[in-house]
């Protein structure tokens, strides 16, 4: 750790829908050396490296201090790259990946040996999808393998959808930074398991429950998105908290203004609202994180950063709906609070 602490991180703006070849280029030379690298998607950042390779992968978790037996997911560019990383790429997986990819959706399925056992920590399964973001699949293409990558930040902290968001959490951890712009989804991607019948939900994202329920009417969704062993990224450990006190009030987008403000108040110090309803008019400070479902989702992990950087003592989420978009909203939403208030 001290070593990556010694780095100088480079931070490399690229257009987002045309890259140029000669940065990419730079990205993938070192990624084919073995080091570690952040890059846009359409969900979050990603921190990547060669998912063939042990010892490039293991720099993924020191730059992040992300805990051992949690799972990572791979990038690929094209389904043939796919399927070179697991045993079976089933009828449904093909059909789901004809609908979804390039996009949001990620698969678990048994892994083949061609990808390392640092990605999966030995499990027997690897998740698996193909960004729907030029530069990311630039960046998989020239690279020539696979890109094993988790968000680009400190593990626990929110997720970056911005390049600074990105260099506040590993500013010399890591040699580069590819800076796209603003990601477009805003959480990361919905994770479902293909090796079981009827397919599980692990981990609600970028693709809605019901557009998978479109195609898969009897996908089971568990009852919470946690577990004591998981076979996904994003099922065990808490995750997206800034540091500053986070209040979530579940349906507190449908609760009068003065309700949402007493709460603020009742915590003490300087608190934030975090505003989902337009309608609402705060007495105390406040920003409208969105007026959709699909807005709010953009820009949930941005608002949660400025509650650190403007050192406010409180954020008060007003929760929103667990449909469509929303359940991807509210699943962070509760793994990152302190408090949460029914």
């Amino acid at each position: 750790m001290a070593e990556n602490a010694r780095l100088e991180t480079k931070l490399i703006s690229v257009d987002p829908l045309s890259p140029s070849l000669r940065e990419i280029q730079l990205a993938a030379k070192l990624i084919r050396q073995g080091e570690v690298i952040a890059f846009p998607t359409e969900t979050v950042y990603g921190l990547g490296a060669d998912a063939t390779n042990a010892l490039a992968v293991r720099k993924i978790f020191e730059a992040k201090n992300r805990p051992q037996d949690n799972p990572i997911i791979v990038h690929v560019a094209s389904i043939d790259q796919a399927k070179q990383c697991v045993v079976e790429f089933p009828p449904l997986a093909l059909q789901l990946a004809e609908r979804f990819w390039p996009g949001p959706l990620t698969f678990v399925l048994p892994r083949s040996e061609y990808v390392s056992s640092e990605v999966t920590k030995n499990l027997d399964t690897v998740a698996i999808r193909m960004p729907a973001h030029q530069v990311a699949l630039s960046l998989i293409e020239q690279s020539g393998v696979p890109i094993a990558a988790p968000s680009a930040n400190l593990s626990g902290k929110p997720s970056p959808t911005k390049a600074i968001h990105v260099m506040q959490d590993l500013n010399g951890r890591i040699p580069l930074v590819l800076d796209g712009g603003s990601t477009l989804v805003g959480v990361e991607s919905t994770v479902i398991s293909l090796i079981h019948d009827p397919p599980i939900l692990l981990r609600p994202g970028g693709i809605t429950l019901e557009e998978l329920q479109a195609i898969i009417p009897e996908i089971v969704v568990p009852p919470d998105f946690s577990s004591d062993q998981p076979i996904s990224p994003g099922m065990k450990y808490k995750h997206y908290s800034p540091e500053t006190k986070l209040v979530v009030i579940l349906d507190g987008k449908d609760r009068p203004v003065a309700q949402i403000d007493s709460i603020g108040r009742a915590n003490g110090g300087q608190p934030l609202i975090l505003c989902t309803n337009p309608r609402h008019r705060h007495d105390l400070m406040s920003i409208l994180v969105g007026k959709t479902p699909k807005e709010i989702q953009a820009n949930f992990f941005s608002s949660l950063r400025i509650l650190d950087e403007a050192s406010y003592d409180v954020g008060i989420f007003e929760g929103i709906t667990f449909e469509g978009a929303g359940l991807a909203v509210m699943n962070r939403a509760l793994k990152a609070a302190h408090d949460i208030i029914e």
